[in-house]
């Protein structure tokens, strides 16, 4: 898991919570805040995911293909 992931998880769950708060009390606002919030945390966890995915694809093992020579 890398930084972007974890960043993108707390940005989430503040955002939740700042948008739960926001319903509770009436402020508009915080539920507009907490709602973008969860949204770049959502945006944060896909690019992160993306980098995983990437780093994955090129830490595999690239099949060894021997050749023979003829003579």
């Amino acid at each position: 898991m890398n930084r972007d992931r974890v960043k993108g998880t707390i940005d989430e769950l503040v955002g939740s919570t700042k948008r739960k708060a926001g319903e509770l009390t009436g402020n508009t606002p915080l539920q507009v805040k907490g709602i973008a919030q969860q949204a770049k945390g959502k945006i944060e966890n896909t690019l992160g995911k993306t980098k995983d995915a990437i780093r994955e694809t090129n830490e595999e093992p690239q099949g060894s293909v021997r050749t023979s020579r003829v003579n």
